[in-house]
């Protein structure tokens, strides 16, 4: 009996709810969205300046020249370095004892120090 007047209280609430109805989706229609917020207008008139646009060249801009330029050349103190190259000599002449060995400590081999010395050789 407990259990009969509860069920019957749930069916007359879910009985008085309106049922979702289905639609077709066969029809095409779009679905049109109305704007509801618009926004404000500008806060102040901006007025556009005329433009002087005469120093507009079109063959400046689109260059019908289609030839590749040539490869720059190198140099001559960096070409001159792949001719002659650096001896270990000459390194400890242009730095000292000292700082060839430190940088031979610091790079693992004598050879980056040489390649040290031609860096630098090339700054100065």
């Amino acid at each position: 009996m407990k259990y009969g007047i509860v069920t019957i209280a749930i069916l007359m609430l879910l009985g008085g709810c309106d049922q979702p109805k289905v639609e077709n989706k066969t029809k095409n229609t779009p679905h049109i969205v109305k704007q509801t917020y618009f926004p404000p207008p500008p806060a102040k008139k901006i007025k556009l300046k005329k433009v002087d646009d005469t120093n507009f060249d079109a063959d400046y801009m689109y260059p019908t020249e289609s030839k590749k330029r040539d490869k720059a050349e190198i140099p001559a103190p960096m070409a001159g370095d792949t001719a002659n190259p650096m001896n270990k000599e000459e390194c400890i002449a242009m730095i000292t004892q000292e700082k060839f060995d430190k940088y031979a400590a610091m790079f693992g081999s004598e050879a980056a120090s040489i390649k040290r010395c031609k860096m630098l050789k090339a700054t100065r």
